[in-house]
């Protein structure tokens, strides 16, 4: 596993969501928060589609910025599946928290 300047991983499973305890993630190098997020101006899918979203989440693979599974849209999960990418984080002010789709588990910034 990768890690981060300062030898540790950039997420950690966060004890959320109903998740069985136990579970894990195998894609915990992902960047943390700040690491080369771009920033987020909106959904470029609903923007051209005129439609809106109600959240964002971005790529930590690629940095695409798609809406939340709230949204209309979806296409923050319709990245994921069509790329495979498997970690997308909050892109809304103040959170710091990730979804990782591959394992289904909410991740966290690492201590």
């Amino acid at each position: 596993m990768e890690h981060d300047a300062h030898g540790k991983p950039g997420w950690v499973v966060a004890a959320d969501g109903g998740r069985p305890e136990g579970r894990n993630c195998s894609h915990l190098e992902q960047p943390a928060p700040g690491t080369g997020l771009p920033g987020a101006a909106g959904c470029a899918e609903c923007a051209a589609r005129g439609t809106t979203w109600v959240h964002l989440r971005a790529c930590l693979t690629c940095g695409h910025v798609g809406c939340c599974d709230s949204s209309r849209g979806q296409h923050a999960t319709a990245h994921h599946e069509r790329t495979g990418h498997p970690v997308a984080r909050s892109a809304e002010p103040g959170e710091d928290w990730a979804w990782c789709y591959a394992d289904e588990v909410f991740l966290r910034p690492a201590p």
